[in-house]
C-alpha cells in the first residue's frame, strides 16, 4: 500500500484569515488608477502646493519692491509720509497698497519654503516658518494702521494725522511683541534653507538681507529697504519660476476652468469686503 503525501487544506479559521490580512503587502496603485502614483516624501506636494507657493514667490517680492520704489522720493519718517499723502494721495495709496499686497502674498511662499526645509530638518523648517510668518502678520497689522492714518489725513489734514500718530505711537499693542520675529524670521529661514540645501549660499544670503527691511507704521523707503527687497526678490523669484516650470503642468482645460473661477472668487471677495 503506497502512502500518498497528505495535502493540507488551507486553514479557513478566522485567526488565520486575520493573520493573512495583517501580513499581506498591498500592491502599489497603478499610475493609471484613480489614486495615481505614490511619490517619495521629497516630491510630495506640501501645503500650500507648488502652484500657489510658486506664484506667491514670484508676485510677493515684486509687488513689495514696486511699492517701495513708488515712495522712494519722500522722507522715511511718518510726518513726511503723511504730508506726501496729502499732496500725492494716488501715488502714496498705490505704493502702500502694493507693499501690503506683496507682504500678504508672501505667506504661501514662506509656508512652502518652510515645508521644503522641514523635509530635511524639521526644527529649522518649523521655527523659520513660524517666525517669518509671524513677522508677516505684524506687517499686516502695520498696514492697517497706515490705512487708518491716511484716512485721517484725508478727513482732517496731514497735521492732525501726524499729531494723532505721534501721540499714540508708543501705545502698547500685542503685535509689538512680534517685532523681533519680523527681523529674526528671515535669518532663521535663510539659515535653514542653506543648511538643508533648499537654497544655495548666495540666494540664502540674499534671503537673509530681508531682515534689514525697516519695520513699523508709515515707514518710507531707504537704501537699506531697497537692498533688503532686492535680496528677497533674488532669493524667491528664481525659485518660484522654477517651481512653476516643473512638470507636470496643468492641462489647458484645467487652466480655462480654474483661472476664471479664481478671478471671479477674488472679485466677489472684494465686493463683499467693501459691503462690510
Amino acid at each position: 500500500m503506497t502512502l500518498q503525501p497528505r495535502t493540507t487544506a488551507p486553514d479557513s479559521s478566522p485567526v488565520a484569515a486575520a493573520s493573512s490580512a495583517l501580513t499581506a503587502v498591498p500592491a502599489p496603485p497603478s499610475a493609471s488608477g484613480g489614486l495615481g502614483r505614490i511619490l517619495p516624501v521629497e516630491r510630495m506636494e506640501a501645503f500650500p502646493g507648488r502652484w500657489v507657493g510658486g506664484v506667491a514667490m514670484v508676485l510677493g517680492p515684486v509687488l513689495m519692491l514696486a511699492g517701495a520704489l513708488l515712495r522712494v522720493r519722500f522722507d522715511f519718517f511718518f510726518p513726511a509720509q503723511l504730508a506726501a499723502y496729502e499732496r500725492h494721495p494716488g501715488r502714496m495709496a498705490t505704493s502702500y497698497a502694493l507693499f501690503a499686497t506683496g507682504n500678504l502674498l508672501l505667506w504661501p511662499a514662506v509656508a512652502l519654503l518652510a515645508a521644503r526645509i522641514g523635509i530635511r530638518s524639521p526644527g529649522w523648517g518649523l521655527w523659520g516658518g513660524v517666525l517669518a510668518m509671524s513677522g508677516l502678520l505684524a506687517r499686516t497689522f502695520h498696514a492697517g494702521v497706515d490705512h487708518m492714518a491716511f484716512r485721517l489725513a484725508e478727513a482732517e489734514g496731514a497735521a492732525a494725522a501726524t499729531r494723532a500718530v505721534s501721540e499714540t505711537y508708543g501705545v502698547f499693542q500685542i503685535f509689538s511683541a512680534l517685532n523681533l520675529a519680523i527681523l529674526a524670521g528671515w535669518l532663521v529661514l535663510a539659515l535653514g534653507a542653506w543648511r538643508t540645501r533648499v537654497l544655495g549660499p548666495v540666494r540664502a544670503l540674499a534671503l537673509a538681507l530681508t531682515a534689514g527691511l525697516p519695520l513699523g507704521v508709515l515707514k518710507g523707503t531707504t537704501p537699506l529697504s531697497l537692498v533688503a527687497l532686492a535680496g528677497l526678490t533674488a532669493a524667491l523669484l528664481p525659485l518660484g519660476i522654477g517651481l512653476l516650470r516643473q512638470d507636470p503642468r496643468p492641462r489647458r482645460t484645467a487652466v480655462l476652468r480654474w483661472v476664471p473661477l479664481t478671478l471671479g472668487t477674488l472679485a466677489l471677495m472684494v465686493l463683499l469686503g467693501q459691503a462690510g
